[in-house]
């Protein structure tokens, strides 16, 4: 007897999307993946020892005792239909070439900023801005639960033109990460439909 599956259990052609977590060393990146995925979330970390303290200082990371060498990845439905897929990027300078692979075939990114060490970001926002064709969003981790300097200010002294959206993120807040991965997304729609008009 043949099996007919009834209308109302019938499976939604489901959308997915890769999305790229970006951002320098220490920002947030495993945080963000590890918080928001709903699986067992897929890490490259391993231990730091006092020799690589020579080329990944930590400058404000000090509690900081793994680092990732390859990838995180997660993933998450927002919706039946709709499932993101997260690539977290290794933050360290000897890493970035990889970066390339890892936004291959990306929808969009979000690139993680601490303000705390602004200048671990620029290279990330330069990397999304001049060599990658991946739309993005620049989302201000919120350590310890705080912004301390206004998103105006941080847009100017991270040099971002104002059509990339600058937004704020818990990244031990599930919540937080959702309503960030939902403007990379909101954002690749709107530039997507920008070039679909001219």
């Amino acid at each position: 007897m043949a099996f007919v599956s009834s209308p109302d259990r019938a499976v939604p052609n489901v959308t997915s999307a890769k999305i790229v977590v970006a951002g320098g060393f220490g920002v947030g990146k495993t945080t963000l993946v590890g918080t928001v995925s709903e699986i067992p979330p897929v890490n490259t970390e391993a231990w730091m020892t006092q020799a690589s303290k020579t080329v990944d200082p930590l400058n404000g990371s000090e509690a900081k005792t793994t680092t990732t060498v390859a990838m995180d990845f997660g993933r998450i439905s927002l919706a039946r239909d709709l499932i993101l897929y997260l690539f977290g990027t290794p933050g360290q300078p000897r890493f970035w070439p990889m970066w390339d692979d890892l936004c291959r075939g990306a929808s969009a990114a979000v690139v993680l900023v601490d303000t705390r060490r602004l200048d671990v970001s620029f290279p990330a926002v330069n990397y999304f801005e001049n060599d990658s064709d991946v739309p993005f969003v620049v989302a201000v981790n919120l350590f310890d639960g705080r912004q301390t300097h206004p998103l105006d200010q941080v847009r100017d002294a991270l040099g971002l033109a104002d059509t990339v959206p600058l937004v704020t993120v818990d990244a031990r807040d599930r919540r937080s990460c959702v309503q960030s991965l939902l403007a990379s997304l909101n954002n690749t729609v709107e530039k997507t439909s920008q070039v679909a008009t001219r």
